[in-house]
């Protein structure tokens, strides 16, 4: 899929969220109510915004523009309300209302509101779940239809993409909703610990090049449900200049990036399980080796995500107090991990490592290279203190658009990353393993860890007494 992120990778075109220290010299330029600084737009009014959203015989807006627009505006406008604005628009500006239409005219400008539209379509797909959207966007190719028959052609083939893309979403969505059901059902199951015939991942997969390409899976075939609105929605506040209602009323339309981040925290709980339940200690040392290599082979995969929650897995507190398990254990290859993941220094470590497969990324010749899966909760903490650290509207009820570039170059980055196609053949019998194996509860893990080697000390003592 062509399109948007190509154009996101020139970062020059992004400053920072207002904290750039030349700032106040550079001279401003006022164009039609829309700011520019260093000839970088910082801030408009939401109608001056519209406007330069708009399409005209002459001027299509910048790709980088729409996108950011896009992503942003609905903290001020819902997505309907803002296409119905911008089709009165057209319809005003390109008299498309007149009895007679100045059809050599529409020519020139059908092929642009076409464009945006289509821009719209294939990168904010969700928006069109409601009907509302689709029907504005009739009604504007059924105004210039009547100049060029090509344009029929084209919006019916704009709907049937946008309807496959939705039905392959949600088709994605009824999966993992199933998924998650089963899961949740299964967490309850082992108060105690559970009986022997449970199989264990080293059974159902033993090599860990492959698990980490099948984990890599289920990252990536996650990710390309997430819409890059959701990350915007998630932080959706009231709009100071409409102090009655927030955009979404009160559904956030999140639910894709809330699956991912439990698909995370199951994992993290999926290899603590499998430490904790064998019962010798040559067992557990031995599932901590496999899943070191694993996360090792997900590190040199550029699957961050995973790595982080197979880390997170091994310091949970029932597995790290395994301390005759970890003596059989080598782990000096664990520690060179827990290096990169470590948070000292805001994850300096770890965002150095992102930034080279990022460039690997860009370079890359094939699919294998392409794959960057960030370490997804530290992404969206990001972008959360993006959100809180910068008002969304400067004093004058101007958009802080500077805010919304560094917002759309993080996103933008990140759709990039969701759209790789995985290069590694999928195991379907792993894939189901990962997602419907049984896992401890917290109570459970430490049953099951109490029982492998038993309490150390008086808290340990008392806490295994009231879970018994």
């Amino acid at each position: 899929q062509e399109g948007m992120p190509q154009t996101l990778r020139s970062t020059s075109m992004f400053t920072s969220c207002g904290f750039s220290p030349h700032l106040h010299t550079s001279k401003e330029d006022e164009q039609g109510g829309l700011i520019f600084q260093d000839g970088n737009l910082t801030s408009a009014s939401l109608d001056a915004l519209i406007q330069h959203l708009i399409p005209t015989t002459d001027y299509y807006p910048e790709k980088a523009y729409i996108f950011t627009f896009l992503l942003s505006s609905r903290l001020f406008i819902e997505p309907h309300e803002l296409l119905s604005r911008v089709c009165h628009k057209c319809i005003e500006q390109q008299r498309l209302d007149d009895p007679v239409l100045d059809k050599a005219r529409i020519r020139k400008f059908g092929p642009k509101i076409l464009q945006l539209l289509t821009e719209w379509t294939e990168t904010f797909p969700y928006d069109f779940q409601e009907e509302r959207m689709v029907g504005h966007l009739k009604d504007m190719i059924h105004r210039i239809a009547p100049c060029d028959e090509a344009y029929w052609k084209k919006m019916n083939q704009l709907l049937q993409t946008l309807n496959q893309k939705l039905a392959a979403l949600s088709h994605g969505q009824e999966g993992i909703v199933k998924i998650s059901a089963a899961v949740s059902d299964k967490l309850v199951a082992f108060k105690n610990k559970p009986p022997s015939i449970q199989r264990e991942i080293l059974s159902v997969c033993s090599d860990p090049y492959t698990l980490a390409q099948q984990l890599t899976h289920v990252e990536l075939e996650r990710l390309s449900h997430i819409g890059p609105e959701e990350f915007v929605q998630a932080f959706v506040h009231k709009d100071p200049l409409d102090g009655t209602k927030t955009c979404f009323g009160e559904q956030k339309k999140t639910s894709n990036l809330e699956a991912y981040v439990k698909w995370f925290n199951r994992l993290c709980y999926l290899v603590a399980t499998e430490i904790c339940m064998p019962a010798k200690k040559k067992q557990r040392a031995q599932v901590i080796e496999f899943f070191i290599d694993v996360a090792r082979e997900c590190f040199n995969i550029g699957n961050f995500n995973s790595l982080m929650a197979i880390i997170s897995g091994m310091n949970m507190s029932p597995v790290s107090r395994l301390k005759k398990t970890w003596s059989k254990v080598k782990t000096a290859k664990f520690f060179i991990l827990e290096h990169q993941m470590d948070p000292t220094g805001n994850f300096y470590n770890y965002r150095t490592a992102l930034r080279g497969a990022a460039h690997r990324s860009l370079t890359a010749h094939s699919n294998r290279e392409k794959i960057v899966i960030p370490f997804f909760s530290l992404l969206i903490k990001d972008i959360y203190f993006l959100n809180e650290g910068c008002a969304n509207r400067l004093p004058n009820g101007h958009v802080n658009f500077e805010k919304f570039l560094e917002l759309a170059k993080q996103v933008g980055e990140f759709i990039t990353w969701k759209q790789v196609e995985c290069p590694f053949e999928q195991d379907p019998n792993i894939i189901h393993y990962l997602h419907t194996a049984p896992i401890f509860t917290e109570d459970g893990l430490y049953l099951a860890s109490y029982e492998s080697e038993s309490p150390e000390n008086q808290t340990e003592k008392d806490r295994w007494k009231s879970l018994r």
